[in-house]
């Protein structure tokens, strides 16, 4: 399914091979990719850039996914920003930590290219219906 407006997507992960093959799903989709490796990086990139959704790693060092999600939906201008979470912690609290951080959804690594474009075009229908 290709992106019939090209959506720009933000992927946050600190291994740069999970980030290719994001970009690489992302980009046969149709959509922009913007990549960073830091979640300090990651919010100042989001509020330059104001991308359309963002894909984001939990195990990072630093600023963590958690700290990430946290931070993103505090700022106004961000927090509409439909967040996925793709991270390989996949126990129930874990999930629920990162959906009380405002993640939209959570894919667990190796995600699933068919499963993470139909997440992506459902949040990315549904923001622009807002």
């Amino acid at each position: 399914m290709q992106a019939s407006v090209t959506a720009t997507i933000l992927i946050v992960d600190d291994e740069e091979r999970n980030r290719k093959l994001l970009e690489v799903f992302m980009q046969a989709e149709g959509y922009r990719t913007i990549s960073v490796g830091d979640g300090r990086e990651a919010v100042a990139l989001a509020s330059r850039e104001l991308p359309d959704l963002i894909l984001l790693d939990m195990m990072m060092p630093g600023m963590d996914g958690f700290d990430v999600a946290r931070a993103l939906k505090a700022e106004p201008s961000l927090r509409h920003i439909p967040l996925v979470i793709v991270s390989s912690l996949d126990d129930i609290a874990s999930r629920r930590r990162v959906l009380s951080a405002g993640a939209d959804e959570v894919l667990n690594k190796p995600v699933d290219r068919w499963q993470l474009s139909q997440h992506v075009s459902r949040l990315l229908k549904a923001a622009s219906a807002d």
